[in-house]
């Protein structure tokens, strides 16, 4: 998709908007995983969330490229379209951002408080893409999809900063909603000519990665009912897919108890606010926490925007024993 000086470049695009984010080695997560773990802290970004790098890099070619653009459109669960709104601000471009019915309250709000007009429509995100696809031939309106090369390009810029601070990372475990993020660290690591094993992260009710990397193929599901937006993705993007392929080693699947238990345990450990989506890398390596003695572990916290509601009722009192034996 691009070389190491275009990630230069997009790092230095990225880098008038975003500061770099933290990468801590928190100790009481180590304690809890038994092994040393830094957190990649994509939620201390300006939408709080990883995403805002591919808006950015993806405005600015598109500004320099088509430079009378009259607005773009795109569907979303709340993070993409939160990046689109916050980057096409920066542009004076107008942006129109379609979601699902019943989608995130908070995220709607943080959308439409970033400058973007939005409109519900559909029961999920699928539905909703679909429908801006139509009002974009319509309107005339630029698509910005979920996955195009200049997002990926953007987003690698978190990977290359945390590559570059932690060049002994045994293995990272990255959240996969349509796959943006996990390509853009298998890029990273693979420019930088590292080692580092990468392991994606999906939910056990929205699955269509793992099973389209278990059968060789794309794989789709019926719905996507996990409580973690970020990774409710019914339907792979070929090229996300094998980009995928080639260079994870797997793909583990998480429960929304053991996302729960992981937001919680973020909080209680680091004093850090994840959303589900941000939480499932801890999960999954909580899962697999016997195979993880001796190793240096990564985890992207990809955001932290989660309606307050949600979260009280997730991890508040009332927690499932099983997520309860994940936490310990």
């Amino acid at each position: 998709m691009f070389d190491l000086a275009e990630l230069e470049r997009a790092h230095g695009i990225v880098g008038q908007a975003v500061p770099p984010t933290p990468a801590h080695a928190w100790p009481l997560l180590a304690e809890r995983l038994g092994t040393r773990v830094i957190v990649k802290h994509e939620n201390h970004t300006p939408i709080g969330a990883f995403k805002v790098r591919g808006g950015l890099v993806y405005l600015d070619r598109l500004k320099r490229e088509s430079p009378n653009t009259p607005g773009i459109i795109s569907a979303t669960r709340g993070n993409h379209g939160q990046s689109l709104a916050f980057a096409a601000s920066r542009h004076g471009v107008p942006a129109m951002i379609y979601v699902p019915k019943g989608n995130s309250v908070e995220k709607n709000r943080a959308m439409r408080a970033f400058g973007a007009e939005l409109v519900e429509h559909g029961e999920d995100f699928q539905a909703a893409a679909e429908e801006a696809q139509r009002r974009a031939q319509f309107d005339g309106l630029h698509v910005v999809p979920s996955f195009h090369p200049n997002l990926v390009l953007g987003v690698a810029t978190y990977a290359l900063e945390l590559f570059r601070a932690a060049p002994d990372l045994d293995i990272l475990y990255v959240p996969i909603g349509q796959g943006s993020g996990i390509s853009g660290c298998i890029m990273a690591r693979d420019l930088l000519g590292l080692k580092t094993e990468i392991v994606g992260v999906q939910s056990t009710e929205a699955p269509s990665y793992a099973l389209s990397l278990a059968a060789g193929k794309i794989v789709t599901t019926e719905s996507s009912n996990t409580l973690a937006d970020g990774m409710a993705t019914r339907i792979p993007d070929p090229d996300a897919f094998a980009t995928i392929r080639k260079g994870a080693a797997r793909i583990v699947q998480v429960t929304d108890d053991e996302v729960g238990a992981a937001i919680r345990a973020y909080w209680t450990d680091t004093h850090n606010l994840a959303e589900g989506a941000g939480a499932a890398a801890l999960a999954a390596a909580l899962q697999e926490k016997q195979k993880l003695a001796g190793k240096r572990v990564g985890l992207i916290l990809s955001g932290g925007n989660i309606d307050f509601d949600l979260f009280r009722k997730w991890v508040g009192t009332e927690v499932t024993p099983t997520a309860e034996r994940a936490m310990a």
